[in-house]
């Protein structure tokens, strides 16, 4: 079963290329929900099982250049082939109040579950908590697309030391959960203050020394969207479900 890419509507600015592994429905639903609210943490090995095959997806797509927004389509991109390094999956942050009501940090446990199966895999990985919320922000239930946007505006920041963390390989956004894409887009937008996409590189030309850029395409995972952001990609989608797996 393969993971697609997700799109919302509408997309907010900034957004990073997602992909996500299931819709968020039926079993699904009940499943995050049992781990993120419940404190069923024997959960976060089958999650996170699936949070590793959407980041597979995403890193593979944008690293061999493909216009993921196309159905079908494909074309050469600045990418340039596979990524060098380990893969560092950078988990949206929970407030500290939520973390303090639930016992844990459901996005957290579910990023080192994924970076434990990568590795598994033979694939490095591990999980860089960089981000936290710099300013407070309120509850996003009951919060529409525009109300999300504008809660979470500048909410979001890197932590002191934690751009030189973000240089050692290939970044990329993880959560449990995309619905407005409002919190991966600020997530994203926080990054690129430290951790911009264009990577300056030096290298040798006729003449002398050249500054060159290398272009890293912000991609994201998550473990389920809304069926409905499924649509640009139905043709290629096979909807699974999460169940099972190994711890």
């Amino acid at each position: 079963m393969t993971p697609g890419r997700v799109r919302p509507s509408p997309e907010p600015p900034g957004l990073p290329s997602v992909h996500a592994a299931v819709p968020y429905e039926g079993a699904v639903r009940a499943l995050l929900i049992a781990h993120k609210e419940r404190g069923a943490l024997g959960l976060a090995g089958p999650l996170g099982g699936a949070l590793a095959r959407a980041v597979e997806a995403a890193v593979e797509a944008a690293g061999a250049g493909v216009d993921v927004g196309a159905v079908g389509g494909s074309r050469e991109g600045s990418c340039g082939g596979p990524w060098r390094g380990p893969l560092l999956l950078v988990p949206v942050p929970s407030s500290r109040r939520s973390v303090r009501a639930r016992g844990h940090d459901p996005t957290r446990r579910l990023a080192l579950a994924a970076a434990g199966r990568l590795r598994r895999a033979g694939r490095p990985a591990r999980v860089l908590p960089v981000l936290r919320q710099g300013r407070a922000v309120a509850d996003q239930a009951g919060l529409g697309a525009r109300g999300r946007r504008a809660n979470l505006a500048g909410a979001l920041e890197v932590v002191p030391g934690g751009a030189r963390l973000l240089a050692a390989g290939r970044v990329v956004l993880v959560d449990d959960l995309m619905t407005t894409g409002a919190t991966l887009a600020e997530a994203a937008r926080a990054l690129g203050v430290v951790h911009p996409p264009f990577i300056p590189r030096t290298s040798a030309g006729i003449g002398g020394d050249s500054a060159q850029h290398e272009f890293e395409q912000r991609v994201a995972a998550v473990i389920a969207s809304s069926p409905a952001s499924f649509e640009i990609n139905r043709n290629s989608l096979e909807t699974w479900i999460v169940a099972g797996g190994e711890r």
